[in-house]
């Protein structure tokens, strides 16, 4: 089993830009490290307290995510933090070294670990 970390921003708290913006992480996570859908055990969603109108876990069950345990927390509040974030770490059962991982961060999210971050 090893772990996958993204995280994304969205620019205002809608429901329809929340679950794109997810799906585009998610899709990007998936897509990067070769994931079988199947295999992803669990998905943990936090999202800063500006995020209010819709559960980013929605987002995978619309890529069809659906045996996936899912769970989405409230990011805790530090000040000074990136606004309107989405982070999320991907279980996967499967094989992978966790230095062979590709975490995906996206757009103002790309600020949070640029040490994680490789180029393709």
């Amino acid at each position: 089993m090893y772990s996958i970390r993204g995280a994304t921003t969205v620019d205002f708290d809608r429901k329809d830009e929340i679950i794109k913006e997810t799906e585009v992480l998610l899709n990007e996570m998936i897509d990067r490290n070769n994931v079988d859908i199947e295999s992803i055990v669990s998905i943990i969603f936090t999202a800063t307290r500006d995020i209010k109108s819709a559960y980013p876990a929605e987002a995978a069950r619309n890529l069809g995510i659906k045996y996936a345990g899912l769970l989405c927390f409230q990011e805790m509040h530090v000040e000074n933090s990136l606004e309107k974030c989405i982070r999320v770490l991907m279980l996967v059962n499967e094989n992978k070294a966790q230095t062979d991982v590709n975490h995906i961060f996206l757009r103002k999210a790309k600020i949070l670990r640029p040490d994680l971050m490789k180029e393709f």
